[in-house]
Order: C-alpha cells, then sequence, then structure tokens
C-alpha cells in the first residue's frame, strides 16, 4: 500500500487540516489497530521528510487530473480545498461565513514590517513607518495575526513582537519563506538603542510623541535664522499687558 494514498485517506476523512506531526501521530497509534498488519509496523514511525515528499507527489497528482479540488498545505497543514471557481455552489449549499472585516492599510503596512523584520518591537516599527504603532498594533493582536515573542536583548528589554500561525492561514500561506520578496523593506536601517532614553534621571522611557528628531533652523529671506516659537505654555499677560 502507497504511502500517498494512505495520506490521501486520512486527509480526505479528516475534520480539519492535519500537520506532519499530527499524522506522525496517526501513523504511531495505528499499530494498536493493525491486528499484525506488517505494513502499519513498517511505517509507525515514518519520517516527517518522507511525509513530505508523499505529500508533494500527491498534490501534484491531484493538480494534474484538474479535479474540482487539490491538496494544499496552509501554515504547515495540509488540507483539501475546493477551486475558487466552485465558489458560488458551494455558498449556496453551504452558506455565507462572517469574515472579520478587512484591515486597514496602516494595519497591513505594519503587519507587513513585522513579518518581514521579525522579531520586532514597537520602536523598530515606528523607526521603519515613522508614526505611532499603538492603534494597528492592538487590532493586530486581538486578531490573533501578531502575538509577543519574548524580548530584545538591549537595555531596558522590549518586548519582540512576531507573526501567528493565523497570520499564515489568512494569507494562504505555507510558511513565512513563501511572503513575496520584499528587498527595499529588509534594507530599511533600523537603529537599536544603546541605552535606555529617559526624560530625566530615574524617569520612565520618554513617550515616543516626545522623541521628535530636531528640526534645521528656519531662515528668513535674508539668510539670518529666525526666532523660534516658544514650546512651554504661554506666562499670563502683566498688569501693564492687559491695559
Amino acid at each position: 500500500m502507497e504511502l500517498k494514498l494512505i495520506l490521501e485517506a486520512l486527509l480526505f476523512s479528516a475534520q480539519k487540516p492535519l500537520s506532519l506531526k499530527e499524522l506522525r501521530d496517526v501513523f504511531s497509534a495505528a499499530v494498536e489497530h493493525a491486528e499484525g498488519d506488517g505494513t502499519v509496523r513498517a511505517l509507525k514511525k515514518v519520517k516527517e521528510s518522507e511525509l513530505t515528499i508523499a505529500l508533494e507527489q500527491l498534490a501534484q497528482e491531484h493538480e494534474q487530473a484538474q479535479r474540482s479540488y487539490r491538496l494544499t498545505c496552509v501554515a504547515g497543514s495540509w488540507q483539501f480545498v475546493t477551486q475558487p471557481e466552485y465558489a458560488p455552489w458551494l455558498k449556496a449549499l453551504v452558506g455565507h461565513k462572517l469574515r472579520p472585516p478587512r484591515l486597514s492599510q496602516p494595519a497591513l503596512e505594519t503587519l507587513a514590517i513585522i513579518a518581514y523584520r521579525q522579531p520586532i518591537t514597537r520602536a523598530e516599527m515606528e523607526q521603519v513607518r515613522g508614526v505611532s504603532v499603538d492603534g494597528v498594533m492592538q487590532t493586530l493582536l486581538e486578531r490573533g495575526l501578531v502575538e509577543q515573542v519574548g524580548r530584545a536583548e538591549v537595555v531596558g528589554r522590549p518586548m519582540n513582537y512576531g507573526t501567528t500561525a493565523l497570520f499564515l492561514e489568512y494569507f494562504g500561506l505555507r510558511s513565512l519563506e513563501d511572503l513575496p520578496a520584499a528587498d527595499e523593506l529588509r534594507r530599511v536601517v533600523v537603529q537599536k538603542p544603546e541605552s535606555l532614553v529617559t526624560a530625566e534621571p530615574g524617569l520612565a522611557t520618554v513617550p515616543p510623541e516626545q522623541l521628535a528628531l530636531p528640526t534645521e533652523p528656519q531662515t528668513s529671506e535674508g539668510g539670518a535664522p529666525t526666532a523660534e516659537a516658544p514650546t512651554g505654555p504661554a506666562e499670563p499677560p502683566t498688569q501693564e499687558q492687559e491695559g
């Protein structure tokens, strides 16, 4: 009995996608129901590499047969799915599933930065985007597309973030290696802080909005620098000014 045919039967009967580990567990547990079958015992310790080769062959055969369904791997798990062109009839059969609202453009931009640069801190994301990411990060975390993946090895130990398996499923990716090339995004230099920046010694980290880069002094038409507008609160007018 061919390995790929056994896998075909398992995936056809499964109610959910199966990972290589789950498939190996099935082969190990099948010995209890083997009743002396030598083939079942021989496949008890099948390797993941052997499973991958058999699954790839099976997927290619289904693709060449041009059936109404195909075998695909999403987020590291294998499953049979129908071809997109049959969607109208399937929707009529099973009904519409409510999908979460689409991600906004800022959320997609931030998610792309995390996907290509992970693990990455919020401060590093803001260096690449040039704006605060607090709002979009809350959305991405609530949707389960990103998660905390430990702390960065820099002063202050800020939290690192990375994508989840749900991210791969959301975009129909087999793994992060299937992401489109984004050399320009990877070339953006992100400077890691050498020390913890504080407003004053002993205080907490300065909020991002207070860490704006200094601007060039404005000059008048004659070339002389103009006076800068005061940044602090205006002082109350004196009695002479009020009069």
